[in-house]
């Protein structure tokens, strides 16, 4: 039986959709990592200069720290959501 990648297409390489998951997850990281950059770029940089000042350097720290935490409540939550759908549909089907 063929596996489905992520990308909807069947793979029957076992080492095919391997790389094809991996490939995905550095996607969905530099997604992230671009989403958080413009996200406190906007928020910490006031004027852009030669050196960054202390003020900018710790709304960075805390804006990536938010970022990060914030990404983790998220997947938990989602997580969450998923195996309670998943505990709901089998108290059904009991």
């Amino acid at each position: 039986m063929e596996a489905s990648s992520p990308t909807g297409l069947s793979v029957s390489d076992p080492q095919l959709q391997h790389f094809i998951e991996v490939e995905t997850q550095k996607q969905r990281f530099q997604q992230l990592v671009h989403q958080m950059t413009e996200l406190c770029w906007e928020k910490c940089m006031d004027k852009p200069g030669p050196k960054l000042d202390s003020r900018a350097e710790t709304c960075f720290v805390n804006c990536v720290e938010r970022f990060i935490d914030t990404s983790q409540f998220i997947l938990n939550r989602l997580e969450q959501t998923q195996k309670s759908k998943s505990a709901f549909s089998e108290s059904l089907t009991d």
